[in-house]
């Protein structure tokens, strides 16, 4: 891996924009980008927005005049995954908006997606086809049936090569099983069942099975006036299919195991650090919300998320967290403002890279940070079209809290709180990322020599 941060993430490779233009006030709210995600392999790319659409970008092989030169990515394919809907029941509009997307591991020459949006999952296969049949006896080119008493001899129908088409099939449709909005979906690494998670249960899916979900977790009360914490976050082991791990708005993460009941209602491990009394004050529920729960590659560690900080936490110690690092502690002298804006309840996500000695999160002003576990260097990028020209390197940002600012350095009173980075992706083998800000995906690379 790259010795420190210094070269880290420094050149520039690829900015593509769902719609042309510039982010700014007239961005359509369809084109927001909600989730972005890598496959297994990190040959695709998938991204989906509020639009409830899936765009799905390719890498290019290299290049035999550049051998050394690692493919860009490109469209590959685009579908329209989620409809908005009305619950006729409820009075209550369901939006279109992919809240989440999970690749399955590819098993053959075409590839599978989960993709959700507040109430429904969905199983997508996507397929390339470059024949197509010709010659059928009932029927004629253009598909329409023919006259029975035109047909005088027996025609063996053949392939023909065409043009290569990439079509988007929905397989399953996994729906009517969360009365709340659904906020995590995740594969199990037996790849025959998945879970997915909304405020307040948690349901076991087979694959196969579309009209029936086993409830694995529920915390509704009995009286709903006493609720007192909702889920935020779930996600499988990457290794033992019996354990999962679910956050929630108390900053709490409950590692829970399949095998000892049927509803997981009682924890095996619970996670949580002391809060500090001095540091107590009217926003410290709110910024202690994790927004984002990650197992790490290898399942030893944990990864969450809160409104300030990012904590990584040993499933052998539960008492408090082994990193903490902060993201941008220069903002909790403005969290006044950022409730009166409601940019405080954002959701932030967080990532690992592949050998999970780095991690990645965004903040604001399309800034987002990445610290090396190894060496405890941090630094700050911003993806933005202005700063950001192919091949060109990224500079590092700082803040200035106060006092004299450098030529550099950019006043926390000048963040734009309006442009944040919600939603990022790591390539699972190399130094690739992918950054969504508001309706624009940002691919950068570690520098090339």
């Amino acid at each position: 891996f790259l010795a420190g941060l210094g070269n880290f993430m420094q050149d520039v490779l690829w900015c593509f924009s769902q719609v042309k233009g510039t982010i700014d006030i007239g961005v359509a709210e369809a084109d927001i980008i909600s989730t972005v995600e890598f496959n297994h392999t990190g040959e695709l790319l998938a991204t989906g927005d509020k639009g409830g659409r899936v765009v799905i970008f390719q890498r290019e092989q290299e290049s035999k005049n550049q051998p050394h030169r690692r493919g860009e990515y490109n469209v590959y394919s685009t579908f329209q995954s989620h409809e908005p809907e009305f619950d006729y029941l409820k009075s209550l509009e369901i939006e279109e908006k992919i809240n989440k997307i999970r690749w399955l591991p590819q098993q053959n020459a075409a590839y599978f997606l989960l993709s959700t949006n507040d109430k429904t999952v969905k199983l997508w296969k996507v397929s390339e086809r470059d024949k197509r049949p010709e010659g059928y006896n009932l029927k004629d080119e253009d598909g329409r049936l023919r006259d029975p008493s035109m047909i005088t001899m027996l025609r063996v129908p053949v392939l023909r090569p065409m043009d290569l088409m990439v079509e988007a099939t929905p397989r399953r449709v996994f729906a009517n099983a969360h009365t709340y909005h659904i906020n995590s979906i995740s594969v199990n690494s037996d790849y025959e069942t998945y879970m997915s998670a909304d405020d307040l249960r948690i349901n076991l899916w087979n694959f196969e099975i579309t009209n029936q979900s086993f409830n694995i977790v529920d915390i509704k009360p009995a009286n709903m006036e006493e609720l007192t914490e909702v889920i935020t976050a779930a996600e499988f082991h990457p290794h033992h299919c019996n354990t999962f791990v679910y956050s929630s708005s108390k900053g709490t993460i409950r590692l829970c195991d399949m095998r000892t009941s049927a509803l997981c209602d009682r924890h095996a491990k619970f996670f949580e650090e002391p809060e500090d009394p001095s540091n107590r004050s009217f926003f410290s529920e709110i910024i202690s919300s994790i927004s984002d729960v990650k197992f790490s590659h290898s399942g030893r560690y944990i990864m969450t998320r809160d409104y300030l900080t990012v904590k990584v936490w040993d499933l052998n110690m539960e008492n408090r967290p082994i990193e903490t690092y902060q993201v941008h502690d220069y903002l909790r002298s403005k969290l006044c403002s950022l409730y009166e804006n409601d940019c405080i309840f954002d959701k932030f996500e967080c990532v690992w890279n592949g050998s999970d000695s780095v991690i990645m999160t965004g903040s604001y002003n399309n800034f987002f940070r990445m610290f090396d576990r190894n060496t405890k260097r941090d630094v700050t990028l911003e993806a933005s079209r202005e700063n950001s020209k192919p091949r060109a390197i990224l500079k590092p940002r700082k803040v200035c809290v106060g006092g004299k600012r450098r030529k550099d350095e950019i006043s926390v009173d000048s963040l734009d709180f309006s442009k944040k980075i919600l939603h990022t992706a790591w390539h699972p083998a190399e130094n690739i990322i992918a950054v969504a800000a508001t309706n624009n995906l940002y691919i950068f690379q570690d520098k090339v020599n």
